[in-house]
């Protein structure tokens, strides 16, 4: 997180501190670039694609294996041998161009998370210290009820003492 991702991330937990919720901080604190991020990670990064892009490509390489080797079938190959092998090739490519795209989406995802983390941990922080204020007052309390506990029993020793003593 160097220059100003780093600005948006720490923005992001002091809007989150501030009582913004995590997820509203980090959406206004993204870049044009970084929503796009997120919503190719969110699209392309799902197992619905890849079967959609692993079936185009059976379905894509099926047909023209066929119409190019089974004659019978009178099919005409729009990508013969060497074509379809070509469009592999254009795909992988494609694919190699979406790896670091899911991988800043995935990045920004992390970043997300860490906001929340941080969120979490200093909400947590707070929470403890109105723990350790509640016990304090919870002990002071217990002191003054044992205090109060041992004036009346003296009170009540007393009071048996001064039944019990004849009058006059």
């Amino acid at each position: 997180m160097i220059g100003s991702r780093r600005k948006r991330h720490q923005a992001t937990i002091r809007a989150a501190a501030a009582g913004v919720a995590p997820n509203q901080a980090l959406q206004e604190n993204l870049s044009s670039l970084d929503r796009l991020a997120i919503a190719v990670t969110d699209r392309v990064g799902t197992m619905g694609f890849f079967l959609i892009i692993f079936f185009w490509t059976i379905v894509w390489v099926g047909y023209n294996v066929l119409a190019s080797k089974v004659h019978a079938l009178h099919w005409h190959a729009f990508d013969p041998f060497p074509a379809f092998v070509a469009y592999l090739l254009i795909s992988n490519v494609i694919q190699i161009w979406l790896m670091p795209l899911l991988m800043i989406g995935q990045n920004l995802q992390g970043r997300h998370s860490e906001a929340r983390a941080e969120v979490d941990f200093s909400v947590n922080q707070k929470s403890f210290a109105d723990t350790e204020t509640i016990l304090k007052h919870l002990e002071e309390q217990h002191d003054q009820i044992l205090k109060l506990e041992t004036k009346l029993e003296e009170l009540g020793k007393q009071l048996l003492a001064a039944l019990e003593r004849p009058p006059g």
